[in-house]
């Protein structure tokens, strides 16, 4: 039996829906501008469910940006919380999206499911210890750790970490909360906010920024390293793609920085998804396999060989 698998990522910016069946082939795919609760979710909730109308759907997987509760006896659960982007503080996401569904459901943030995809599909397959990173409107990590998201007081928030700062410099930072952390630095607003009038597009792989965005990605993998100690790390996102010579910037200062202390793969560990553009809406229906393989035992989803880094 073939089953269709209902995903929606909710990103900063814009929002995709997606339909696939349970081999990963694409059926209907939708973007959605993310404007306000009031307006973004009803048109997601009219997509899943000319979905449902058409052919039932099996499983439900939501991705969404954050910060989220993913506590599931609070009654926040499926809410997103302390957000800097106006007027999503609160908003019922999981509750508004699944709620009309009677299928299984799995909700968590955008990075841990695109990190669950390349686990699945991607760059991390056969690894139950590894970590997405994607450099974009913010720094987002998906850390996984024993083959799962890592879970606490809330969902892994390294983006937020206050590293040491690159010598000599001294600006303040661009995040709203914490300034100088890695978000604050390594993001396309950061970098925007530092550069002042030159567009984006223009800076040069050779400018001297960029040296202070690798500075604070790389120390943000060293703190990773040495805490979960990922087997690799996959890095995407706008700026990452945008700027390829930064992985290598990063990982060359990440194996100074680390100095032979842990033992490090001898060929290059820091690497972009191999699902490319795809990896964050592929992301939300590796969390949908999830929850339907956790409700029906024995059904499992063969793995897919992946085709190339997009």
């Amino acid at each position: 039996m073939t089953h269709r698998i209902a995903g929606i990522e909710l990103g900063g910016t814009k929002c995709v829906a997606t339909l696939c069946d349970d081999q990963r082939r694409i059926l209907d795919q939708t973007i959605v501008p993310t404007t306000s609760p009031d307006v973004t979710l009803p048109a997601l909730s009219a997509i899943l469910a000319r979905w449902d109308r058409n052919t039932p759907f099996s499983a439900l997987g939501i991705g969404s940006f954050g910060p989220l509760c993913l506590t599931p006896h609070s009654s926040e659960f499926g809410h997103i919380t302390a957000t800097a982007k106006p007027g999503w503080r609160d908003a019922d996401v999981l509750g508004s999206l699944s709620g009309p569904h009677d299928v299984p459901c799995h909700f968590d943030t955008d990075v841990n499911a695109a990190a669950l995809a390349e686990g699945r599909w991607g760059a991390a397959q056969g690894l139950d210890d590894f970590a997405y990173v994607t450099v974009g409107t913010g720094v987002g990590v998906g850390l996984i750790v024993n083959g799962k998201p890592t879970r606490g007081l809330g969902h892994c928030e390294l983006g937020h970490v206050r590293v040491p700062r690159l010598a000599g410099d001294t600006w303040p930072g661009h995040c709203p909360y914490h300034g100088d952390c890695v978000e604050g630095l390594a993001s396309g607003p950061a970098i925007k906010a530092r550069l002042g009038q030159t567009p984006l597009h223009e800076v040069t792989a050779q400018d001297p920024v960029w040296t202070s965005v690798a500075h604070a990605l790389a120390q943000m993998c060293h703190a990773m390293l040495m805490s979960c100690a990922p087997r690799r790390i996959l890095i995407g996102g706008g700026v990452a793609n945008g700027q390829p010579h930064l992985r290598g910037m990063i990982e060359d200062m990440v194996r100074d920085s680390v100095a032979d202390y842990i033992p490090l793969p001898d060929q290059l560990f820091i690497l972009p998804p191999a699902l490319g553009d795809q990896a964050g809406p592929l992301g939300p229906i590796a969390l949908a396999l999830d929850a339907l393989e956790s409700v029906k035992p024995g059904f499992t989803v063969p793995p897919i060989p992946v085709t190339g880094h997009g």
